[in-house]
């Protein structure tokens, strides 16, 4: 932080910024003669990513030097990672849901620090260069995602990357997310019972699912929460009834299956 004029004390105010590799004893001195000035750079091509320095500025003026700043330790800048993560998979895991997995890519810490990966995915009816992307924190070697359209292929490729930016993508791999096929059966009582089932193959039974249903003249859904394959819900005579369901995650919720119309039943 520059010093404020009025502890300048004199004419000819500047700064004295020392550095070192760390762990060596000679210092490396320059002059910084501008008052106002919060940054030095220094450059020289023969320093290596990441490196740590030992810093410290002090300050002077037309009668001399003035006291330095305690002893600091920076780091000269990190490089994008050079290799792409190995490993590569994608497994459908619902009709809207797929796991991405990989192998952590080797990091010395001399190249800087791994922040995270970033997994890029597509459908096969869009372009490799619109594609979404979502990140994952750097010990992780997996991510799920969620929210995509049930029978459709899709396309994935992992890179990692730091405060430098971002590595070399990894080869592509795709899944298609499942299947999905809805029944419907009525059942005869004073109300109407409907047994809906959303079938999501094996891992139906992981995922809760969300039933929503409303009547034709409402706008806001009812909701019922479920961990297993069928709800029976309970619906009055002489209204038509719109009936959907979702699964639900930890990232989100899936997409909702079709609409599903149930009329009204005079008696």
């Amino acid at each position: 932080q520059p010093i404020p004029e009025e502890l300048q004390n004199g004419e000819g105010f500047g700064y004295v910024v020392a550095f070192r590799p760390f762990g060596t004893t000679t210092w490396i001195q320059t002059v910084v003669t501008s008052p106002d000035t919060p940054r030095y750079v220094f450059r020289n091509e023969s320093i290596l990513p990441f490196s740590p320095y030992e810093v410290k500025v002090g300050v002077y003026n037309n009668k001399g030097e003035g006291p330095f700043s305690s002893v600091a330790t920076v780091f000269s800048a990190e490089e994008e990672p050079s290799i792409a993560p190995s490993g590569v998979s994608a497994t459908s895991l619902s009709s809207s849901v797929i796991e991405v997995s990989w192998t952590a890519i080797p990091w010395k810490m001399s190249s800087g620090r791994l922040l995270g990966y970033e997994v890029r995915y597509w459908n096969n009816g869009g372009k490799e260069e619109s594609s979404n992307r979502v990140k994952a924190a750097g010990n992780e070697t997996s991510v799920r995602i969620t929210g995509l359209k049930s029978n459709l292929a899709y396309y994935t490729a992992v890179r990692a990357y730091n405060s430098a930016g971002a590595g070399p993508f990894s080869a592509t791999v795709n899944a298609t997310t499942k299947k999905t096929r809805k029944y419907l059966e009525f059942k005869a009582g004073r109300d109407i019972m409907v047994s809906l089932l959303e079938e999501m193959m094996h891992y139906s039974s992981l995922l809760p699912l969300q039933v929503l249903y409303r009547t034709s003249s409402q706008t806001d859904m009812n909701v019922l929460n479920t961990d297993k394959t069928t709800a029976e819900l309970f619906l009055q005579f002489n209204e038509d009834y719109i009936i959907e369901v979702k699964a639900t995650t930890e990232g989100g919720d899936g997409t909702s299956s079709d609409q599903i119309l149930i009329p009204r039943l005079a008696s």
